[in-house]
């Protein structure tokens, strides 16, 4: 016999019935008793109320369901992709688009292809040169297109004698020319769309308004010292205020469209609508330290004046020469605006670098520099195992609750970082909070289900590894309100919703945390996908 009360010791919390103790054991031990009786028996224990939708003994059988699909890329993909998967934090919209709906909105805008056919120009044009006219009458000319805007044709081999996944992947947004600008509302609605396809149920875009990267180009080219920043702070701030009102309508009318796009008014919304959306402003990295100074100060004073943005970022290549040069000119930026507007957000892309991309001294310290400017998450971290100590700059991590944003398609493409090479497990093994997120998902021809493929293949992410990485991409969100978790590690929830999530206390505290109410939808949404597939197990056995 099964051993039954051996088997669950290690399930934390849970008083198994003896229902629940011959379903869980059964799981583990398949010989013993059929699949058929398995789920037989478990389906009808689902239905049982429970304070909330937590249920541990569901959770092993669908457990059980996963390694089997984990020995197929194809199963895992279709176990996968219904999962619900959180928030996708480190996602920018520009890269978040496929480069075929770039060029199909660029042919319905009348742009062109340029003379070398490797990008997007502005007309006027030849009626061969037209988007309209190539894409339909050239197939070869327009593949190599979609090649020159995207990773797609180097992650084949194509051009890889040319350029390296770092270069291919950041000449790629040059090439888009005039499509991104024009088509701010049409973006989001894609990114919402293809979210929705993944079974995320909200995004943290990396995005900037055309009103203020206009404001940022202006800014005149000049040297900067840390000494020069605060005299320049008051000023800087006077003269870019009144930027913010047209920011922000611009914003709304772009959420409007985006909306009336998916139909989210119609009696037939696409699915996207339900994908809830707040913004990260990035700073530039790589530009003139005025520029980055001017970036930097809109994208505090937007999160500041607008609930729809929830942070600051800065991003660009790291190994850029001005932005290694300017590396603790930036921090130093960083923690000036945050002493000035301290309930910010901040994330940080740090150590997105690599042995060989960069010198070893390069390597040293760009995370915990990040750290010490305030940052609140980590976007790739990937240098990390090469940190001046690095066991204690992830403690740091671990206490805090400084979480990383791990890209597995991102860091394999840009910077040859896979399999046992990535540090996801040492950040792990360190207790860093880890979620996963896609960074630029349609010109790395990625999306989220295949960074949890990925996680589950190629860094031996278990079923309870990736719904915890689901449930950290809303914990470690900068969404408004509070959490639901008193104590995340132990799922323990507040106590106006300890009993009920529909009681009347609980359902005050949701209408006023967005960040609960989507916690909470979570774990019903886990509840539903549970009882799904242990159901379509059920018919099948």
């Amino acid at each position: 016999m099964v051993d039954a009360d051996r088997c669950l010791h290690r399930v934390p919390a849970f008083r198994p019935t003896r229902l629940h103790r011959t379903i869980a054991c059964a799981v583990k031990s398949l010989s013993i008793l059929s699949l058929s009786a398995v789920f037989a028996a478990l389906l009808p224990a689902v239905s049982l109320a429970r304070p909330l939708p937590l249920d541990p003994a569901r959770e092993a059988a669908v457990s059980s369901l996963f390694e089997a699909a984990r020995q197929s890329p194809t199963h895992l993909r279709v176990f996968l992709r219904p999962m619900p998967k959180g928030g996708d934090l480190h996602n920018h919209l520009g890269g978040a688009i496929y480069a075929e709906d770039y060029l199909r909105w660029g042919a319905e805008a009348g742009l062109c292809v340029s003379a070398d056919g490797l990008s997007v120009a502005s007309p006027p044009c030849a009626e061969d040169r037209k988007l309209s006219t190539f894409s339909q009458n050239d197939e070869f000319g327009y593949d190599r297109l979609v090649h020159a805007l995207s990773t797609r044709g180097w992650q084949r081999g194509v051009g890889r004698n040319d350029a390296t996944g770092h270069t291919q992947f950041f000449r790629s947004f040059a090439r888009f020319g005039p499509i991104g600008s024009q088509s701010a509302s049409k973006m989001l609605a894609s990114a919402r769309a293809i979210a929705a396809g993944d079974n995320l149920s909200y995004l943290e875009l990396d995005h900037n308004t055309t009103t203020l990267m206009d404001a940022v180009l202006a800014a005149p080219a000049g040297v900067l010292t840390e000494r020069d920043l605060p005299a320049r702070l008051d000023g800087e701030i006077a003269a870019l205020q009144p930027l913010l009102a047209k920011a922000r309508a611009e914003l709304t009318t772009d959420e409007a469209t985006s909306a009336a796009v998916l139909g989210c008014a119609g009696a037939h919304p696409d699915p996207g609508c339900g994908v809830s959306v707040h913004y990260l402003f990035q700073a530039m990295r790589a530009l003139p330290p005025t520029q980055v100074f001017r970036s930097l100060i809109l994208g505090f004073m937007m999160a500041d004046a607008d609930p729809r943005f929830v942070g600051v970022n800065i991003v660009m290549p790291e190994d850029a020469m001005v932005a290694l040069r300017d590396y603790d000119l930036h921090m130093a930026m960083f923690r000036l605006l945050e002493a000035k507007y301290p309930h910010v957000r901040r994330t940080l892309h740090a150590g997105e670098l690599t042995l060989g991309l960069v010198p070893p001294a390069e390597l040293r310290n760009h995370i915990g520099k990040a750290l010490d400017a305030g940052a609140e998450r980590i976007g790739h971290g990937t240098d990390i195992a090469f940190e001046d100590d690095a066991e204690a700059t992830m403690a740091r991590m671990a206490r805090d609750g400084v979480a990383v944003e791990i890209n597995l398609t991102s860091n394999d493409v840009i910077l040859g970082v896979h399999g046992a090479d990535h540090p996801v497990q040492l950040y792990r093994d360190h207790g860093v909070p880890v979620v996963l997120s896609t960074d630029d998902q349609g010109v790395l021809r990625s999306d989220m289900t295949n960074e949890y493929v990925r996680a589950a293949r190629e860094q031996g992410f278990d079923y309870r590894a990736l719904k915890q990485a689901a449930r950290s991409g809303l914990h470690y969100a900068f969404l408004p309100g509070n959490s639901l978790w008193t104590d995340f590690a132990a799922l323990r929830p507040v106590d106006a919703c300890g009993t009920d999530l529909a009681a009347p206390a609980c359902a005050r505290f949701l209408e006023r945390n967005e960040k609960a109410r989507l916690e909470a939808d979570l774990e019903a949404r886990f509840a539903k996908f549970e009882s799904d597939r242990l159901a379509v197990a059920s018919r099948k056995s």
